[in-house]
């Protein structure tokens, strides 16, 4: 038996640091980096420091008035005619641009959390040079900590510059459109809004939206799990038939249906609008063939409801059943025969190996790609857009049709007659709690992540 071993009390604490440090510590705590000039380590002090007088020359000059601003958006939110007594004429005062406002406020608000990161950090290095000189450790020299950006600590050079790209291109965005959902930011306040609190989420989902959010929220979880189900199915289907003994050219099948996939999507799906129009080809043969009367809506404005979801639907399976095809070819390919081949002995049919051997080991190796494509289909935006438009649009609806996914009616708010970002906003923000909710609770259930 091994016993435990009893940890290590910590070797020093920043109390200590503070007390029993020398002029070039105690200091470190508020100037970054003097600590490290002290021990020679000037490049890291450099950086410190300069970072900071960067950042305090910013904070004095643009940071405080961001900060300030961001409380209430700006004073001004109309445009005022006002009578200026020195020069005893009217003037207009325009509205304060709440959006530059809200955006740089956010841009301040990261940069002091950076700030503060930094600041920890430098507290750490300074503790570290404490303990090594109070305990005559090694001191690395200024030679020695630059090698190591590039040997031991090669995985912070590299991920400097993806860090940094995350936050000006991911993180930023995403909370300047969580902070729009806090907002009145719509087509009646374009440019001076204030906080709202919960007001826009209040109205999707108990308000004038709350009749449109649930059934395209229901639509959406239907499509997903269709489109999912559907494309999976078949694909699988497919794979097989391809790989069944006696089929010959498996490799010219399997071309035939990979260039379906090459094909650029969106070329795919205008195709098909045109091939599915009310006079397109496809009900000129119905029409010529004498199959049907009358030609069939099948996408356009005035198409029946159902219709229009089941054809979405089955062009969503043309486009995706190739990509579960090649996937579950490749699986196929690698089954163990021999389980196959005793099943075989034992006098089990075709399907009673699919169900028991085939599908199981399948559906292992493919549950978290499900899962991902699931998610892409809640947020498959090409697909209805390119093909429907949405339509046939509902009346009882706000700025979204029976085939609109939450994220096409996003799309419609921001870019629609009604202009309302800070609805768009909050359904950002609950496409991104389905999606991840959903996301964790599947991928935990999966037997790839039970037995990983």
């Amino acid at each position: 038996m091994f016993k435990r071993k009893d940890r290590k009390p910590p070797k020093a604490t920043y109390r200590e640091v503070w007390s029993k440090g020398g002029w070039a510590s105690k200091l470190s705590f508020f100037l970054m980096g003097i600590s490290s000039f002290k021990n020679g380590q000037w490049v890291r002090g450099i950086a410190y420091l300069g970072i900071q007088i960067a950042f305090f020359g910013w904070l004095i000059s643009q940071g405080i008035s961001a900060l300030s601003m961001l409380s209430n958006l700006g004073a001004i939110k109309t445009k005022q005619v006002v009578f200026d007594k020195q020069e005893g004429v009217y003037i207009t005062k325009l509205p304060d641009n709440s959006v530059t406002i809200l955006l740089f406020g956010v841009l301040a608000v990261l940069l002091l959390v950076g700030i503060i990161f930094l600041y920890v950090t430098n507290l750490r290095a300074t503790k570290k040079l404490y303990i090594d000189n109070r305990d005559g450790e090694h001191i690395e020299t200024n030679m020695e900590q630059l090698k190591s950006l590039f040997d031991s600590r090669l995985h912070i050079t590299l991920m400097t510059i993806p860090i940094i790209g995350i936050l000006a291109f991911t993180v930023l965005p995403t909370l300047y459109m969580i902070s729009m959902a806090f907002t009145n930011y719509d087509s009646k306040h374009p440019i001076g809004f204030s906080w709202t609190g919960f007001a826009a989420f209040k109205n999707v989902l108990s308000g004038d939206l709350a009749g449109t959010f649930f059934p395209v929220l229901g639509w959406t979880l239907i499509w997903a799990i269709c489109a999912t189900a559907t494309t999976f199915f078949f694909g699988v289907l497919l794979a097989m038939l391809i790989e069944s003994k006696g089929i010959k050219f498996k490799g010219v099948w399997r071309t035939i249906f990979v260039i379906v996939y090459a094909v650029p999507q969106f070329v795919s799906l205008l195709l098909m609008a045109q091939f599915l129009d009310l006079q397109g080809p496809l009900n000129n043969i119905l029409l010529n063939w004498g199959l049907i009367a009358h030609p069939i809506n099948f996408i356009g404005a005035s198409a029946n409801p159902l219709v229009a979801r089941i054809t979405v639907i089955v062009v969503n399976m043309w486009i995706g059943i190739p990509v579960s095809m090649l996937v579950s070819t490749a699986i196929i390919q690698n089954l163990p025969q021999d389980q196959i081949e005793a099943a075989r002995i034992d006098g089990a049919n075709a399907f009673q190996v699919f169900r028991s051997i085939t599908f199981p080991q399948i559906l292992f190796v493919m549950a978290p790609s499900l899962i991902q494509q699931f998610i892409g289909n809640i947020n498959n935006f090409n697909v209805i857009y390119l093909l429907t438009g949405g339509y046939p649009m509902n009346n009882n609806y706000v700025g979204a049709g029976d085939t609109d996914l939450l994220v096409t009616w996003l799309y419609n708010l921001v870019f629609g007659q009604t202009q309302r970002y800070n609805a768009s906003a909050v359904l950002g923000i609950l496409i991104f709690i389905l999606s991840a909710v959903f996301s964790l609770i599947a991928y935990r259930r999966t037997n790839a992540f039970k037995e990983g």
